[in-house]
């Protein structure tokens, strides 16, 4: 038998369009902002890319401000 984890609301994930919706943009410009650092960093699974709600939420209660990207510099990409 297998065992589901129920997911609490603080771990849900969302998509760039759900990210989308709740800041009133477009997925497009939140691709924009997370290839741009000034977002939280997205989660990957596998090729799926998914932000968490929380951390999303937290963001925006703090205005906005911009988030530090790091990982591997834009040239190696």
């Amino acid at each position: 038998t297998r065992t589901v984890e129920k997911i609490t609301p603080s771990e849900k994930l969302l998509d760039a369009k759900a990210v989308a919706k709740l800041l009133g943009v477009s997925a497009r410009t939140v691709w924009r902002l997370s290839d741009g650092g000034r977002m939280p960093r997205p989660v990957r699974l596998g090729s799926l890319v998914r932000w968490k709600v929380d951390e999303i939420d937290e963001w925006i209660e703090a205005g906005c401000p911009k988030v530090e990207q790091r990982g591997i510099p834009r040239s190696r990409r």
